[in-house]
């Protein structure tokens, strides 16, 4: 194969490489993320992403079991998958990175793509920093991606999106401390893959993957778990990935209300927008439960395990007349 150099000469038709900084390693060390600085050609930087698929993985949390090193390796071929055949259907109400060059070969994966930072969206939000005006562009985002592909069949893709998704997840749900939720765990997975109204899933939408402009502009990255499922798995765990329990309580209300809002400018017939925005709003507790019963299983005492979190979850168990 030729080099990584040689490839990113080709697709941009720069003259030359002027630097490459490490931007971050891929997570259990399977790769690097770099930007690669450019003289000439069509682009000032662009990102690659060069993933090299260890025999084993070396998880972080002591996760190092073959189901894990598998999961990930399914999921850059699904990110690669999604960039290729998925990503130039999105519109720029739901921007993404445009992908220059995609490579495979052996255990080794190349996504070359555009560098969000030149392209508008240099600012980068964390929980500590993160704004109700900027979180409620992220769930504009979410919302045109939803409407985008509602319906849409997970071709390529996981067959249900997120990367906490029960059926992956066996070493955490084995063990989980809260007994009640663990017996539960396939009821509330059921209750959200059937229902009715299912689109694709980012799968990973925590703030950490958005990119940000100056004017209310925003980007997605990062689609290794993108795949069918209904959209308010995303919207909670979004919103779990930017508050605190105080504020996940005080604001849940006018943020649901935003993302529905702009849901709703997306659809178009012959979906009834009201039946999505009434089941998808009875599932947002049992997409809180869900991601509960991932983080008892892999973290507990994970600081997401709060008070709001919590309750949304009995509320769950008690519906389903388990407590």
């Amino acid at each position: 194969m030729p080099s990584i150099e040689y490839q990113i000469l080709q697709c941009t038709e720069a003259k030359a490489i002027e630097n490459a900084a490490h931007v971050q390693t891929l997570w259990s060390g399977y790769g690097t993320i770099k930007r690669y600085t450019l003289e000439g050609g069509k682009h000032r930087s662009v990102i690659v992403k060069h993933i090299l698929l260890p025999e084993s993985g070396k998880h972080p949390r002591g996760w190092n079991t073959d189901l894990s090193h598998q999961r990930k390796v399914r999921s850059y071929a699904v990110e690669s998958y999604w960039y290729q055949h998925y990503a130039p259907l999105t519109n720029p109400n739901c921007r993404v990175p445009q992908l220059l060059h995609a490579e495979a070969e052996g255990s080794m994966r190349l996504l070359i793509m555009e560098d969000l930072n030149v392209s508008g969206f240099p600012i980068r939000l964390t929980p500590e920093t993160v704004s109700i005006s900027a979180a409620k562009n992220c769930l504009t985002w979410l919302a045109h991606f939803h409407g985008k592909f509602m319906q849409v069949q997970p071709k390529g893709l996981w067959e249900i999106g997120s990367y906490w998704y029960l059926d992956t997840r066996p070493d955490e749900l084995a063990k989980m401390k809260n007994k009640s939720l663990k017996q539960m765990a396939s009821a509330i997975d059921r209750r959200l893959n059937e229902a009715k109204f299912q689109t694709l899933l980012h799968g990973d939408a925590k703030v950490a993957n958005f990119c940000f402009g100056s004017e209310n502009q925003v980007a997605a990255v990062d689609f290794q778990y993108v795949g069918r499922g209904c959209g308010i798995k995303d919207v909670a765990y979004f919103i779990s990935s930017c508050f605190a329990e105080e504020d996940c309580q005080h604001y849940e209300e006018e943020l649901l209300r935003h993302y529905f809002n702009e849901l709703e400018s997306t659809m178009a017939n012959p979906i009834d927008f009201q039946l999505v925005k009434q089941e998808w709003s009875a599932l947002y507790k049992y997409a809180w439960a869900d991601l509960y019963r991932f983080l008892d299983g892999w973290s507990d005492g994970h600081w997401k395990m709060h008070g709001y979190s919590k309750r949304l979850t009995q509320s769950v168990l008690k519906e389903l007349n388990y407590v």
